[in-house]
């Protein structure tokens, strides 16, 4: 079994770090910056950073705040919110960041998955995927979560392999923010399906969840966000109790 990568996340909103439950419900969780750098210091093995209302607020991810973020840590940085082509791809990667992450406006136009493969490398480039349970199928979300995209989320997931992305970012709304744990079935629903890495996100609220990510839901990496912030569950604690389970993690060098 690869090693497992854990990865906090930083929904940004206001160049504030956030967190909600279902995408809704927004409370303050701290400086980026700030955060980013303990993150790093604790040992996360790479990051995420999501300006989560670019999309809906028709708007560019605030490039400068990534910039920040990328100065402050040595491990790898991914970024996403609001990039819908290829100029904005290329601003971020100028700025330091490792990948992109693009949702919406890859379902509005999926050829930007090849454009970006083509020009940037399949692995610079992740596909998040925000999904809903609806009558026993998965629904694919975009802008924030709060539109259908009338979209099959494995129909979608296969596609998005298809067209060369290097990973997919999995987020159940369901799931997100609840710590009730993530949504095993459209977690493992992927990582059967695919050849390429699938990141599990939403509802990771104890260290058991994690372990449940990677041994049922087959995730390659799992992503948490308010139990990192509010110290609810330690980077290194987490490791040493995943080990402890038998499932491999990276240590720093």
């Amino acid at each position: 079994m690869k090693a497992k990568r854990i990865i906090p996340c930083l929904d940004t909103r206001d160049g504030r770090v956030v967190k909600g439950v279902k995408f809704v419900d927004i409370r303050d969780a701290g400086d980026p910056v700030e955060t980013a750098r303990r993150f790093d210091a604790e040992g996360a093995d790479e990051l995420v950073f999501l300006d989560i209302t670019a999309t809906n607020e028709g708007r560019k991810t605030t490039l400068d705040a990534a910039r920040r973020v990328v100065e402050a840590i040595s491990i790898p940085l991914t970024v996403g919110g609001g990039i819908s082509d290829l100029d904005g791809m290329a601003a971020i990667f100028d700025a330091g960041v490792s990948k992109v992450s693009i949702n919406s406006a890859a379902i509005r136009r999926p050829a930007l998955i090849d454009e970006a493969v083509a020009r940037f490398g399949s692995d610079r480039i992740v596909v998040a995927i925000d999904c809903q349970a609806r009558e026993g199928v998965y629904e694919v979300l975009i802008n924030g979560g709060q539109v259908q995209a009338g979209r099959d989320m494995l129909a979608w997931a296969l596609e998005v392999e298809n067209r060369g992305a290097g990973e997919i970012l999995l987020t159940s709304k369901d799931a997100d923010g609840t710590k009730n744990g993530y949504d095993l079935t459209a977690t493992r629903m992927l990582a059967d399906a695919l050849r390429i890495p699938v990141i599990a996100s939403g509802g990771a609220g104890r260290k058991e969840d994690f372990f449940a990510a990677f041994a049922e839901g087959k995730a390659d990496a799992a992503l948490a966000a308010s139990l990192f912030h509010f110290r609810e569950v330690a980077i290194p604690e987490l490791k040493d109790y995943l080990e402890e389970q038998g499932i491999p993690v990276r240590r720093a060098k």
